[in-house]
């Protein structure tokens, strides 16, 4: 059966015993030798493994040069040295002649050799055209035999094998050893196999595999007498070639890779297939990497069948792996407990079991995150059993209601301190990145507010204008499974662009720089974090205690919230840009944003229009009440200069005499104003009494009089101007 299905989807070739690919092959190449006019693969700073050691042993050279000048054959294509004499084509024996004129030239008793090269003996040469059957060779064959005198040597020393096959040793190697896979060593069976999963490596190009990789695990599989790489799971995979290889890695990854591969194809079907067995191997179900799901831990045969079906509904209506997989894992918590209460079918689920159920879990737990995950899921799987009719027998009073779940303790957001985003923002810091995809990355997460995920995987044209020629930035929210847009500006969009050049025709804007043969996979989120933590070590980022800085990426994006909240940006705005899916979460920010200004409000000294101090306990009985009614007053008096302390629900007596208004009340933060304001009525004042107008008079000295008293008691602040007593508007602004 499964010979007969490689047999059926195994390339010709790859069905060969010897195989042997290009030099520029994206999987199993390395590309060409830098080396002009070598044509073999590279492997070591660009070159072939025969110029490498020849740039080795000339002292390494500049590699510009070397690539440039060395000649691109190896020693043993190199043509052999012929005889001094001018115009004999045979091969070098003794003293730079060949044998028959070092022969002339010891018979004469070897006078000067220059003198003697001008006017040479004549001697015996071969048919003209005769040449060594080596094919770079151009020398004169030596004694009527097939090779020139220096490769005749080499074929007596080998003891005379057949000359086509000694000529053969000799043609322009493009391929070493090194570079060969050869599957004849292996049964037809593995041999077979091994070939159909090079095939797949190559079909699906997302990392290179070196052939000297592949012959290490041939070399294994013929040591340990299997006939198929089914014939051992692979745990016992893994045991006995960790014995044959246990530093070996790479061995070991192709093994279990090329183990998984031939399963796959024996076990094909799709969810028909996959569905009956224990466990999913979800890459067959389209999911990508090697994750799975098993459902041996839940052992009650009333419940697997249902769970199987909940997490199939899910998966298929487009459910993430991760989220599937804390549902299997709530589902098997569940599970262990009703094999301990003696629970045995469906219909005893009752809301007696439920209630008892909980008590276990917050017993466990004890309103931790994932307390409230495991109910929810649990609630989840009993709402599908009934919606969808799948077991009759649930009873009607298996409910989950809200008050089961525990109260969620409200966490403060994450932003950094302003002090801590200088030293990240500052550009001497920014250029420290010795890679600048990582440096475009930092800046996207700073300025967009993307999820380290999101912005790793940002397509190649991710920008585009709008109606406007104004650049946004649209990348997948994965979590939410859309696309999104978010705004930049110029100095982003130019960034990006030269990430653009700099990657050409890449599919992602950050891929891969190693094993990423169609560069179709983006930089990893571990590998920027590694980069992340190096960088910050290296800029000595420190935070107001002079403390080493340990910052995440998502960080940043609390960071982008709460400076858009603290610059009084619409809540639903900030909602848009962050793509948040309610406003609970961006409310979320918003919450700090209320707490900074309160602050700062208790922390201001507040006059009337008498100067009298107005008292605001901030930890009174009847604190909240008044924050709520000044923060009502901001909204429903928009006064220039203060605010009005009226009671909301009592209409104004002075319309537009706030001054004289005993409800009125400010602090030094508008301390500008008055001023400004006092000048104003100074001037009125004067033309007013130039024209006689006595009532214009009386209103306005009413006016300064209010102004100067509330100049006097503001000027007489003892906190005015100390630290920590800005302002709250401009300790907000100073925030943002």
């Amino acid at each position: 059966m499964l010979t007969e299905r490689l047999l059926g989807v195994v390339r010709p070739d790859f069905r060969a015993d010897v195989l042997v690919f290009d030099a520029e092959d994206p999987v199993f190449g390395g590309g060409t030798c830098r080396v002009t006019g070598c044509r073999r693969t590279a492997r070591s700073r660009g070159m072939c493994q025969g110029h490498h050691l020849r740039w080795v042993k000339q002292g390494r050279p500049d590699l510009a040069t070397f690539a440039a000048d060395t000649d691109p054959q190896w020693r043993r294509q190199r043509p052999n040295a012929h005889c001094r004499v001018p115009g004999c084509g045979y091969g070098v024996a003794r003293t730079g002649l060949c044998q028959l004129h070092f022969q002339r030239w010891d018979r004469a008793h070897r006078p000067d050799l220059p003198r003697w090269l001008a006017d040479p003996p004549a001697i015996k040469q071969p048919a003209p055209g005769a040449v060594c059957r080596i094919e770079h060779c151009p020398l004169w064959p030596h004694a009527d035999g097939p090779f020139c005198r220096p490769h005749a040597n080499t074929w007596r020393v080998r003891g005379r094998p057949d000359v086509e096959d000694f000529v053969r040793r000799f043609v322009e190697v493009t391929a070493t050893e090194d570079e060969i896979i050869r599957l004849d060593r292996l049964g037809p069976g593995l041999r077979l196999e091994i070939g159909y999963a090079l095939q797949r490596r190559r079909d699906q190009p997302t990392t290179k595999t070196r052939p000297a990789v592949v012959m290490a695990l041939v070399r294994a599989l013929v040591s340990t007498g299997a006939a198929s790489l089914l014939d051992r799971s692979e745990d016992e995979w893994r045991t006995q070639i960790g014995r044959l290889a246990p530093k070996d890695g790479q061995l070991r990854a192709l093994l279990f890779y090329a183990r998984r591969q031939v399963e796959d194809l024996v076990d094909a079907g799709g969810w028909e297939a996959e569905f009956d067995r224990d466990v999913w191997q979800m890459r067959r179900l389209g999911f990508d990497g090697n994750q799975r799901l098993d459902f041996t831990s839940i052992a009650a045969p009333w419940l697997r069948p249902l769970v199987k079906r909940w997490l199939r509904w899910r998966l298929s209506s487009g459910l993430g792996l991760a989220a599937a997989s804390r549902g299997l894992l709530a589902l098997t918590r569940f599970a262990a407990f009703c094999e301990r209460a003696g629970i045995t079918s469906l219909v005893a689920i009752d809301r007696g079991v439920l209630e008892r159920y909980l008590a276990d879990l917050h017993a466990e737990l004890a309103g931790r995150q994932r307390h409230g995950d495991q109910i929810g899921q649990l609630n989840s799987f009993l709402h599908a059993v009934r919606q969808h009719r799948w077991d009759d027998s649930l009873p009607a009073g298996a409910l989950i209601f809200s008050e089961d779940y525990p109260t969620r303790t409200e966490r403060p957001p994450r932003a950094l301190a302003e002090q801590v985003m200088a030293q990240v923002e500052h550009p001497d810091n920014l250029a420290r990145f010795p890679d600048p995809a990582h440096r475009l990355v930092t800046v996207i997460l700073i300025r967009t507010g993307l999820r380290i995920s999101d912005a790793l995987r940002l397509p190649h044209d991710c920008v585009v204008p709008d109606a406007d020629g104004a650049p946004y930035l649209r990348y997948l929210n994965h979590k939410m499974k859309r696309q999104a847009l978010v705004p930049i500006d110029e100095e982003l969009h130019a960034l990006i662009a030269e990430q653009q050049v700099r990657v050409a025709d890449a599919p992602v804007l950050f891929p891969r720089p190693t094993k990423n043969p169609d560069r179709s996979a983006p930089i990893a989120a571990s590998t920027y974090r590694l980069a992340l933590y190096r960088w910050l070590e290296s800029c000595e980022v420190r935070d107001a205690h002079g403390r080493p800085v340990h910052l995440t990426p998502h960080q940043w994006r609390h960071t982008l919230g709460t400076r858009l909240i603290n610059r009084d940006v619409p809540q639903e705005v900030v909602r848009r840009i962050l793509d948040h899916d309610s406003p609970q979460m961006t409310a979320h920010y918003a919450r700090l944003h209320d707490s900074t200004v309160r602050r700062h409000w208790e922390a201001a000294r507040k006059v009337d229009i008498t100067g009298q101090t107005v008292l605001v306990d901030p930890d009174g009985p009847l604190a909240e009440a008044a924050w709520a009614k000044q923060r009502l007053g901001r909204v429903t008096q928009a006064l220039p200069n203060g605010f009005c302390g009226l009671p909301v629900q009592k209409s104004c007596p002075h319309a537009n005499a706030c001054l004289t208004c005993p409800m009125f009340v400010t602090t030094t933060e508008f301390l500008p104003q008055h001023r400004s304001h006092r000048q104003q009525v100074l001037q009125i004042l004067t033309a007013a009494e130039a024209r006689g107008q006595a009532g214009l008079v009386e209103t306005n000295q009413q006016v300064l009089g209010s102004l100067d008293r509330i100049i006097t008691a503001l000027d007489d602040d003892p906190q005015a101007g100390a630290e920590g007593s800005a302002p709250a508007g401009q300790q907000v602004a100073d925030a943002g």
